[in-house]
């Protein structure tokens, strides 16, 4: 079960790029943030949903929100991944499965891939707690954007 709105959200390790560590407690408490934890770069689903925040990011910029997409690919993968799709946010790679375990959200198993990320959303207000918690029913569900829109205007107060 992923945390749930009211905890405070961990600040985890990941990696921007190869050799190049981000630390998700340098933007904790500067901007609302939305995780968009999904299973893998470059899969059908996960390409939907990256692109869906892409084509309305005017709207995720208006509400002030630092937005970071997550999965266990290597940061080679996701480098790319974001480059193709031209997304104006980056793609967070959780390679050695911190993020997943500390949020929770860990897959045991998807088409013989163990331990990936289930598709899950969390936004965090300013304060750094989680006000908003979404987890698909299966790998298959895209976000629903516009509660996710409705979360960050509560979350920016």
């Amino acid at each position: 079960m992923p945390l749930s709105p009211g905890q405070p959200a961990p600040a985890v390790r990941l990696f921007k790029r190869p050799r190049e560590p981000f630390d998700l407690a340098d933007v904790l408490g500067t901007r609302p943030v939305v995780l968009l934890f999904f299973p893998l770069a470059f899969s059908e689903v996960c390409t939907v949903e990256v692109c869906a925040v892409r084509d309305d990011w005017q709207a995720y910029e208006a509400l002030g929100a630092a937005v970071f997409g997550i999965s266990v690919d290597s940061p080679y993968v996701n480098v790319l991944y974001a480059k193709e799709h031209e997304l104006p946010f980056p793609i967070l790679s959780d390679f050695n499965r911190r993020a997943i375990e500390a949020y929770d959200v860990v897959r045991p198993e998807l088409g013989g891939l163990e331990r990936v990320a289930e598709r899950t959303v969390f936004v965090i207000d300013l304060d750094g707690i989680i006000r908003y918690t979404w987890k698909g029913e299966h790998p298959g569900v895209v976000p629903p954007f516009e509660e996710i829109k409705a979360a960050l205007r509560g979350a920016a107060e």
